[in-house]
């Protein structure tokens, strides 16, 4: 979408608008099908923080540790971007 911003498919099925932090900016570059930690927001359910992408091991990693859904697709592009709660 730009300006550091993308749309997220998160685990509970629904889909939001997320701004990639700072630190992250111009150093990891976040692509379709990538899993992505997303903080939400407190006061806005629609808009969250992508804090860290996860590589293609660490993704399998969670998936082995029953942290992703099943449904979950690692290394394929026609994935949606996950996002996992940090409550």
């Amino acid at each position: 979408l730009g300006n550091g911003r993308c749309e997220v498919q998160c685990c509970d099925g629904t889909k939001r608008l997320c701004h990639i932090r700072g630190k992250m900016r111009k150093k990891v570059w976040v692509n379709l099908g990538d899993i992505v930690l997303v903080s939400l927001r407190d006061f806005q359910d629609e808009k969250g923080d992508i804090i860290t992408k996860y590589t293609a091991d660490e993704a399998r990693q969670l998936k082995q540790y029953g942290e992703l859904p099943d449904n979950v697709k690692i290394n394929e592009t026609d994935l949606q971007d996950e996002g996992s709660d940090s409550d």
